[in-house]
């Protein structure tokens, strides 16, 4: 079985300012290890698909770095998206590529800025997801949570299914602590982690039936699909498609969804704050990144510096960043507000440092 993995890589980059920004989102730093989060994703699936069956969705301005961050991608995979239009379209235009390929071939669709710690356990998953998919369902990953998490949807699994994997409940979106708590000790909800794997029929059936307002843009596009006319013909259809979420088009709607459990050190890395779950933390619970950071008497602070001297001093619960041209301080509790900082910018047209 070939599989086809579909990275999506789109972005505004304005969780992680100042280090992220609109031509550098969060994708393309390395957050989590020495390679930027994009080329830690292709590589984990080495062993378990080819980088030439791979495919990168992004937009116009992020095309240039994606295709030079992932070595080996063919230039006919690069998938550039004219607009944005959410994840459903992005999807589907992978979906056309893949199809044209291969009718029945399996895709693999993850999100470019995550993290796993256990790449092993990760491709295991994935591969038993494999067969679930090629059975005929729509498999979406269970993250097996360790905290009642408020900022990830959750996913209610239902009964067993043969083969393995269970069926999908109901999806349920970001909820307060006491419902998160809830959920947790219920033992019946995972972490929604936006990885998904179906057969690319199976999953364009589902769009024509769940999402019938994206069928005609679908058809002209695989009519043109692996022919010299079709960027002319994206370039035409794409913005007219509808700016829905893949979750809300069809996963909330199909009924042959499953939900593979997967318990692989899975983080979305998904503010400052989650950087100790993706770097080492040293005796006092800081982790530091960069020669020139020096940091005294700090507990649990997230320091990052690597373009001058950056000295902190007696802080707890922080992160300061500096990027050069730009400082940020934030109590780590409050590191999903940085979004806030960049809407700031805008409204004062400080365009340089976005």
């Amino acid at each position: 079985m070939a599989l086809y993995p579909v990275i999506m890589a789109g972005g505004s980059g304005t969780r992680f300012w100042p280090l992220s920004r609109q031509a550098r989102p969060k994708q393309f730093l390395p957050l989590a290890s020495k390679l930027p989060l994009i080329t830690d994703t292709s590589a984990r699936l080495k062993g378990l698909a080819s980088v030439k069956d791979t495919f990168i969705v992004c937009g116009p301005l992020h095309a240039k770095a994606a295709a030079k961050l992932v070595k080996g991608l063919p230039k006919a995979n690069l998938l550039v998206e004219p607009v944005a239009r959410n994840t459903a379209p992005a999807i589907a235009l992978a979906a056309v590529q893949v199809a044209a390929r291969d009718p029945k071939g399996v895709m693999v669709v993850l999100p470019s800025d995550h993290h796993v710690a256990d790449v092993p356990g990760f491709k295991r998953t994935l591969a038993d997801a494999a067969d679930l998919a090629e059975a005929g369902h729509i498999v979406t990953l269970g993250i097996k949570p360790s905290r009642p998490e408020t900022g990830y949807g959750y996913i209610q699994v239902g009964e067993a299914l043969e083969g393995g994997g269970r069926k999908v409940q109901a999806f349920k979106e970001k909820p307060d602590l006491a419902t998160a708590r809830g959920y947790v000790s219920s033992g019946d909800y995972l972490w929604n982690g936006g990885i998904f794997v179906f057969r690319v029929d199976v999953i364009l059936e589902a769009f024509a039936k769940h999402m019938p307002e994206m069928q005609k843009g679908l058809d002209a596009l695989r009519k043109a699909a692996g022919k010299r006319t079709f960027g002319a013909v994206l370039k035409k259809v794409f913005p007219k498609l509808p700016s829905t979420s893949i979750d809300y088009g069809v996963m909330e709607k199909a009924s042959n969804i499953a939900v593979l459990p997967g318990d692989f050190g899975w983080s979305d890395v998904g503010s400052f704050a989650a950087i100790p779950e993706v770097r080492p933390a040293d005796a006092h619970g800081n982790v530091v990144s960069g020669n020139l950071a020096v940091v005294v008497d700090c507990h649990n602070c997230v320091v990052l510096a690597d373009k001058r001297p950056l000295s902190v001093v007696g802080l707890t619960d922080m992160v300061v960043v500096d990027s050069g041209d730009a400082v940020l301080v934030v109590p780590k509790d409050k590191s999903q507000d940085v979004r806030k900082v960049v809407e700031a910018l805008k409204a004062r047209k400080l365009t340089k440092y976005l």
